[in-house]
């Protein structure tokens, strides 16, 4: 699935669209019979996005790093399939800036579930938002998603 063109009619159309590109870099899957969609899952960034993962210290990643690092672990075996189902996202928009967060589950090896936010910053160029950058946490008993988010 590609991006569409958005033409900027209302703050329900941008925010419309911003969760659609959302869903679709969230929907990032793969199992033993799937291959997951690398070129889909890109074409939600911009290039030159900067990734922030859960992991401390902070480290910056690119997206060849992170797709690298996950194709790694699927060859490693140890990422032998990996599904993520959207929970929930609220954007704020103004302009052709936009801050989305969004809630997800994680369904690692058929068995290990996780729940992270994502803070996503998306800009809009030729009617069309893309990703310039993510950061994400993992949900702990002592930070819970947001009942909000957690639908």
């Amino acid at each position: 699935m590609s991006l569409q063109s958005v033409q900027s009619d209302g703050e329900d159309t941008d925010v419309s669209a911003i969760k659609q590109v959302m869903s679709q870099e969230l929907s990032i899957t793969w199992s033993r019979e799937k291959a997951p969609d690398w070129n889909a899952f890109t074409d939600t960034f911009l290039p030159g996005a900067a990734l922030f993962p859960a992991a401390r210290p902070v480290k910056t990643q690119t997206l060849g790093q992170f797709i690298e690092r996950m194709k790694r672990l699927q060859d490693e075996g140890k990422l032998e399939s990996f599904e993520v189902t959207p929970l929930g996202c609220d954007v704020r928009v103004f302009g052709n800036v936009a801050v989305a967060f969004a809630a997800c589950q994680m369904l690692e090896n058929g068995s290990d579930i996780n729940r992270e936010i994502n803070a996503t910053v998306l800009v809009r160029e030729n009617g069309i938002w893309r990703i310039a950058a993510q950061a994400w946490d993992i949900e702990t008993s002592i930070h819970p998603l947001p009942t909000d988010l957690a639908r």
